[in-house]
């Protein structure tokens, strides 16, 4: 059984003044590999990096991302 992957995209006011409502935008916009969610969250912590993207269950970060970025994260997930 394989653990499901999240994509969190912080959406605090530290990481939303940096663009992150464009980045969650992009990810929904996106068709998300199977068994991926992608959702905004609260605080990840590192508000002076930001906007900031966490890959769950392995904690991966990644900082300052931006739309561009997505075809980058997303090509993690391929088999």
């Amino acid at each position: 059984m394989t653990t499901p992957q999240s994509i969190l995209i912080c959406q605090h006011r530290t990481c939303r003044k940096q663009g992150a409502a464009k980045v969650l935008a992009a990810f929904r916009g996106v068709n998300m590999p199977d068994g991926i969610s992608c959702e905004g969250s609260g605080c990840l912590g590192q508000c002076g990096n930001g906007p900031n993207v966490l890959i769950l269950p392995d904690r991966i970060w990644y900082y300052r991302a931006t739309e561009a970025d997505i075809p980058t994260i997303l090509d993690r997930f391929k088999d």
